[in-house]
């Protein structure tokens, strides 16, 4: 049996999450040049090391944001990035995914699996109830990500988010505990909701 890898928040049988830290920042910023023509016009992760620094710092030290990096688990290679942003607990408890996968890894089910432990931890650990994902219409095989994983469309904003220079219309796809129970046949009890 393989050992964990003692850097990976959690693992899945081909990939593990672990924190940004700064010394990822020449292998993120390489593979986010490799995948500049997959990502546009969807994405714009940092491409230089200076970029990465602002970003990964924000990641790490602002409380309304959690960031992970999917590594392959054999190599270790970093092969997407997910974060969490715009957290808020008390009587809400949710949070707005977002994510990107590296060209190298795309179309191997590796975001999938990554996505469904991240989904397990901001439920398990970060105590949410809610989890969202704001995706361009456009954006085929972010939506199809979305609906393998449980998320239900919640509906469509127009002019939604400043990206690549415009505000683009987006949809709104949202899972919750108990939706994420009673995908897995009740084997998860929701968490009731905890004193702020």
């Amino acid at each position: 049996m393989r050992q964990p890898n003692p850097r990976h928040l959690a693992e899945g049988p081909r990939t593990g999450i672990r924190h940004f830290t700064p010394a990822d920042g020449a292998e993120f910023t390489a593979r986010a040049r490799e995948s500049q023509e997959l990502h546009r016009p969807w994405l714009f992760p940092p491409t230089t090391e200076e970029t990465y620094v602002a970003y990964a710092r924000t990641l790490i030290e602002d409380p309304a944001r959690a960031g992970f990096l999917v590594c392959e688990r054999e190599s270790g290679a970093i092969a997407g990035f997910i974060n969490i942003n715009n957290i808020v607990q008390g009587g809400f408890r949710c949070g707005a995914l977002g994510y990107g996968v590296f060209a190298h890894a795309a179309g191997r089910g590796l975001m999938r699996e990554a996505l469904g432990l991240v989904v397990d931890r901001a439920f398990g650990e970060l105590r949410l109830h809610r989890l969202e994902i704001n995706v361009q219409p456009g954006n085929a095989a972010s939506i199809a990500l979305a609906r393998r994983l449980g998320f239900r469309l919640e509906g469509f904003s127009p002019d939604f988010l400043f990206i690549d220079g415009a505000w683009r219309d987006h949809q709104r796809w949202a899972l919750t505990t108990e939706m994420r129970a009673a995908a897995r046949g009740g084997r998860a009890a929701a968490a009731g909701p905890r004193e702020a």
